[in-house]
């Protein structure tokens, strides 16, 4: 189970706080259980893990293996929450070379997270001669990113083995009644998986969102679901000292409180990656609104060591860090002998990589505490399924409890449509025109 270690806040933070949150928390927590708080419409993965539908979860393990046994590759069409949470886990537990392994699962290529006609023609490039199926992940399957690109790999696909074959290659995670991409799967025959009502993007990894392509990288789900159903139980528990949720939230708010602007959450694991880019989605839309709300920055240690540390050790001190230490790796490591001791590194040699990290963790909070930056610690078991499960939930009950403590919405994202608006405009979408006018003027065309 995550523990958390706050000890290396107290200095920061000399009046006690957690008797002063902990009535606020028990509000927010109530909201969070009772679905009743603003926002309460999408708090349905507050329970998901242990009240999820068998039937479409025995669906997904099995087009997982169908998809196993007749493709080579996978692309997962999907932004932001659609695929940030799966690409996550899949890098961090079966590697940021998970493509280029040897291995008896497909390669997995995530496109329509962005505009790059480079990296369009690279993935499909990457696939010629490759047989692939599709995994297309939107509620209304009209979002420009994944919705363009599924037009390209779409065409490819009927290209490669005709319409008929090519839809049965193609699943669609969206809405379960209604919106262009539930219509286009009904009338050609794609196999469609649910995104709940219930559940907004970022906290969907757990669904069928999440879910499928991670059981195609060959990860046990059943693992996964079974490490979140264990946070859920311990986020039950309405007392600062028994619930890891409340105790992050209350120290991050109260750290926030106290002057501090950014949260960075740093991982000794480069396979952590995109857990933090997930885990920076979560928190920034979740909680940055009304010109409220910690800015979430992510780095990688020790290779981040070499050059944010300058600024995390001794630049503005408007920041706080957020560590995951995971527990020991599968593989030793332990460093070799060398006759001539060129490096002068013997005094390493058979140390395992693990010790010489836990020395570089333990020897970088010192230097950051006493240099005035705060350290939350996240002590997390091996790295596995049932663990990044935990996480997964620790994070997103706490993002909801963070949220409530702000007074916002922790579910709703109304900044993200300021940008589509514009983009709509400029593009010439019909009925933008009046938009678009004002937007060429301002730009001097």
């Amino acid at each position: 189970m995550i523990q958390i270690d706050l000890s290396h806040i107290q200095c920061f933070l000399p009046l006690p706080y957690e008797a002063a949150l902990s009535p606020r928390l028990r509000i927010g927590h109530g909201r969070l259980q009772k679905g009743d708080g603003i926002g309460g419409e999408f708090t349905g993965w507050v329970h998901l893990p242990t009240d999820y539908d068998r039937e479409e979860f025995s669906r997904i393990k099995k087009a997982a293996g169908k998809i196993q046994s007749d493709s080579q590759a996978l692309v997962v069409i999907g932004i932001g929450g659609s695929y940030l949470g799966a690409r996550g886990v899949i890098e961090c537990l079966c590697s940021p070379n998970y493509n280029l392994k040897k291995k008896d699962t497909p390669n997995i290529y995530f496109v329509g997270n962005g505009l790059s006609s480079e990296q369009l023609s690279e993935t499909m490039a990457l696939l010629d001669g490759v047989d692939f199926s599709v995994n297309v992940i939107s509620k209304s399957g009209t979002t420009t990113e994944p919705a363009v690109a599924f037009r390209f790999f779409r065409r490819l696909l009927e290209e490669k083995y005709g319409k008929d074959e090519a839809a049965k290659r193609i699943y669609a995670t969206t809405d379960r009644e209604r919106g262009a991409l539930k219509a286009l799967a009904d009338e050609n025959g794609y196999e469609t998986f649910v995104v709940p009502d219930d559940i907004g993007g970022r906290y969907s990894v757990l669904t069928a969102v999440g879910l499928l392509p991670i059981a195609v990288a060959g990860i046990d789900i059943d693992e996964l679901m079974s490490g979140a159903a264990a946070m859920q139980e311990a986020c039950r528990a309405d007392d600062m000292a028994a619930n890891p949720a409340w105790q992050y939230a209350a120290a991050r708010y109260e750290l926030y409180r106290s002057g501090k602007r950014i949260e960075i959450l740093a991982a000794y694991e480069p396979s952590f990656r995109f857990m933090a880019e997930w885990w920076k989605q979560l928190y920034g839309e979740s909680e940055g609104k009304e010109n409220k709300g910690l800015f979430p920055a992510s780095v990688e240690f020790t290779a981040d060591l070499h050059s944010m540390g300058q600024y995390i050790q001794q630049g503005e001190r408007h920041i706080f860090e957020t560590v995951v230490r995971f527990g020991a790796s599968a593989d030793e490591n332990p460093v070799p002998f060398d006759p001539s001791d060129g490096d002068g590194l013997n005094f390493l040699a058979g140390k395992s990589m693990d010790y010489i990290a836990a020395q570089a963790m333990d020897g970088t909070l010192l230097a950051h505490v006493e240099g005035g930056v705060p350290n939350i610690i996240l002590r997390a078991g091996r790295k596995n399924a049932f663990t990044l499960g935990e996480m997964i939930y620790f994070f997103e009950y706490a993002c909801g409890l963070s949220g409530y403590l702000l007074d916002v919405n922790p579910f709703d994202q109304p900044g993200v449509e300021a940008y589509k608006k514009n983009m709509f405009a400029l593009l010439g979408k019909p009925g933008y025109e009046e938009l678009r006018s004002q937007l060429l003027a301002k730009l001097g065309r």
